[in-house]
């Protein structure tokens, strides 16, 4: 559970991830993942869904959202890309947009294009167990499940993968298998679980 202090500022969270909050508070939801009539139309064309609400007031407000696992990543001017299912809360300030990944999205079915969140603050991410956090440099490429991947940040490259099966090495598995290479210089956030994935087990 997240717990955030407000002094008359506010915060953008998934909508519906409140589960309480002590002091006065206000709940606004925002269309579109709250980037106005630009921000609507991008998502209806991408087909990134994101239902957002901003909470604004005084007091503590608390969020969850299924029991996950919260990860806190502070942001200073940097780009943070994150599946919008894994997106819980961000700071106000922080702008949210969409980005295109072409077949990774695909492959996860998310679509192809995953939400971005720009500025300086904090988000808070969710995950299905404790998250780690794999650097990626020049000199070491990194290969991720992409059922297990939850978000990037860095100037990282994005290779889709077919054909490598984790699975198919301990003879548990004999399906096609996909993954995602990352190569550059940033830190890829992964999940010690796999969402539901088309195109093979992965």
């Amino acid at each position: 559970m997240l717990a955030v202090d407000l002094t008359g500022d506010s915060v953008k969270a998934k909508n519906g991830a409140m589960v309480a909050y002590e002091g006065e508070m206000t709940f606004k939801k925002r269309t579109g993942g709250g980037e106005g009539l630009r921000g609507i139309m991008t998502r209806r064309l991408t087909g990134e869904q994101m239902a957002v609400m901003e909470v604004k007031g005084h007091g503590t407000c608390y969020f969850a959202d299924r029991a996950s696992e919260i990860n806190l990543v502070s942001l200073q001017g940097e780009k943070l890309y994150v599946e919008a299912s894994n997106l819980l809360c961000t700071d106000a300030a922080l702008r949210t947009g969409t980005s295109f990944t072409g077949l990774r999205g695909s492959s996860q079915g998310n679509g192809l294009f995953t939400t971005t969140v720009e500025g300086t603050g904090q988000a808070a991410l969710v995950s299905d167990g404790a998250a780690v956090v794999l650097r990626v440099t020049p000199q070491t490429p990194l290969q991720v499940d992409p059922g297990a991947y939850i978000a990037h940040t860095g100037g990282l490259k994005q290779h889709f993968q077919a054909g490598v099966n984790f699975r198919a090495l301990i003879g548990e598995s004999g399906g096609e298998s996909f993954q995602i290479r990352f190569e550059g210089d940033g830190l890829v956030y992964v999940q010690p679980s796999e969402r539901n994935t088309i195109g093979g087990e992965v």
